[in-house]
């Protein structure tokens, strides 16, 4: 496994590995989970976005992280750096199986993501780019001290909201 393991009261993050296909290919097959995140896909097209995932810590030292309940062992979601080519920002995104939503992981995990980001990537800034309609993870954003900053079109012609905040802002606001 390549990259950091990072532990919240809760959860494990470490970068993923082949072993977390079926959770993440269960989350990526959700009609409802994945709606504003480009919606459902199969099984194959599942396993490139986890092999994307595992590469980006290769090329980039970065990239999503497996959300594990400690507990129990579960694979829940996905969250963290996000910086493939053509790239917004130095984004740090998430996504979560539908039974680990409103439990409070998203915004746990994103928060020991961007500390994390901010402290060992040396990123000055962090944004969230989010669709309009995700109510849900603008609320995230909201909670880890993000503000909205503009609107911006993806590499794939999507447009989304951008939210984010500096390192200073990070630092001021005592989330870290």
């Amino acid at each position: 496994m390549i990259g950091p393991r990072l532990e919240t009261t809760r959860l494990i993050l470490r970068p993923p590995v082949e072993g977390d296909l079926d959770g993440w290919a269960a989350l990526d097959a959700d009609e409802r989970v994945t709606r504003y995140i480009g919606g459902a896909k199969g099984r194959e097209q599942a396993w490139l976005g986890l092999a994307t995932a595992a590469g980006m810590w290769t090329l980039r030292g970065c990239g999503l992280f497996s959300v594990i309940e400690k507990h129990c062992g579960t694979w829940v979601g996905r969250v963290g750096p996000w910086l493939p080519e053509g790239a917004i920002g130095t984004e740090i995104g998430w996504a979560f199986a539908g039974a680990a939503q409103g439990k409070g992981y998203a915004t746990e995990s994103a928060r020991a993501a961007t500390g994390w980001a901010f402290d060992t990537l040396g990123w000055t800034e962090v944004i969230h780019c989010i669709d309009v309609g995700n109510t849900s993870s603008i609320a995230v954003a909201r909670r880890l001290g993000s503000t909205w900053l503009r609107a911006a079109t993806e590499a794939d012609g999507k447009v989304v909201q951008v939210y984010g905040q500096t390192r200073g802002h990070w630092l001021a606001s005592g989330a870290a």
